[in-house]
């Protein structure tokens, strides 16, 4: 992989405002810069940054990929059809509206600094999931709000940014529709567990941030872990049940008796009837029963280091300091 020294430059040229458009010829003078061979690829269609990356991955050092969170999900399914021997390193320019994914990594918003931090980037390996309907970055969520993301037209969310997908949720909060579940995962001890309830919202991740914003206590989540971590909503019953989970929703107050959160490695949902899913904020599928499986540290990516102030979780990932919550 190493004597290849060639660069897969994969981009969505409609992601976000279109401002790459502006910055493309600057971007590749940064990677021009190296000794290595730039292939250039600007996506044609749904899938195509998947499909490129799975029948020529094997072929690049490097994969960089620029769009938003679309991009990066077709771009993580794509590296994981390439055998891991053969699996270049990858490197994201983050483009979009919302960039959950860029923002727990801290990689800068200017596209010139991300480029110039994948080449300066240290080595960090990322765990994927792995659900029933294909592989995800850092998330796969079910219900209320989860279909906002694909269901807002592309120029919505160019002009809007993240109102509009305030916007669309709040269209359709007159009729929550709710889901009988079983959820069963074993924790960290090796205990298992699990609850059944009703929810409007399920979602398994590996982030810090999601919709744009930060979880509570962020700091404490690690990519590279093995573990995910997992937020259910319970169905509210009355104004009242209504008005506590608005209010823990907006303090992320994983504590509260209205969710249930937990950290885990594999989680199954059991419902009577179809939910749909997304992954990584783009439609994934509908199913009944949905597994979802950490695959720990399967994408080798290259990161530059985060700036001093930040605490510990991704330093000491880098470093290899971090230990296991037991």
């Amino acid at each position: 992989m190493e004597n290849r020294k060639k660069i897969l430059f994969i981009f969505n040229p409609h992601s976000g405002k279109e401002q790459i458009k502006n910055k493309l010829a600057d971007i590749l003078d940064v990677f021009a810069k190296t000794d290595m061979e730039i292939v250039v690829r600007p996506t044609q269609h749904a899938k195509d940054a998947y499909e490129t990356i799975a029948k020529t991955g094997h072929k690049y050092n490097m994969v960089v990929s620029a769009g938003g969170d679309g991009t990066l999900n077709e771009s993580f399914n794509g590296l994981m059809e390439v055998d891991k021997e053969q699996r270049p390193y990858f490197g994201y320019i983050p483009t979009g509206t919302t960039n959950d994914f860029a923002n727990t990594l801290k990689i800068s918003k200017n596209p010139l600094e991300a480029a110039q931090g994948i080449l300066e980037g240290e080595k960090f390996w990322c765990d994927v999931g792995k659900a029933n309907t294909g592989y995800f970055a850092y998330v796969a969520a079910f219900g209320v709000f989860t279909n906002v993301a694909y269901d807002t037209p592309q120029g919505t969310k160019n002009m809007l940014g993240h109102l509009a997908y305030i916007l669309e949720g709040i269209k359709g909060i007159v009729n929550i529709e709710s889901y009988d579940m079983k959820v069963e995962y074993q924790n960290k001890s090796g205990n298992k567990h699990y609850y059944e309830d009703s929810f409007i919202f399920g979602m398994v991740s590996n982030t810090r941030s999601v919709g744009g914003m930060n979880l509570k206590n962020s700091d404490t989540i690690d990519l590279q872990d093995g573990y995910f971590e997992v937020i259910l909503v319970k169905k509210p019953n009355n104004p009242i049940e209504l008005q506590l989970t608005i209010n823990a929703l907006l303090t992320r107050d994983l504590q509260s008796e209205r969710l249930y959160f937990f950290h885990t490695d594999a989680v199954r949902f059991n419902c009577e009837k179809d939910v749909s899913w997304t992954l990584d904020g783009e439609y994934g599928g509908t199913q009944k029963k949905m597994s979802v499986i950490n695959l720990p540290k399967e994408i080798l990516m290259k990161v530059k280091p985060v700036k001093k102030g930040l605490k510990n979780a991704i330093l000491s990932v880098i470093e290899g300091t971090n230990k296991q919550e037991e």
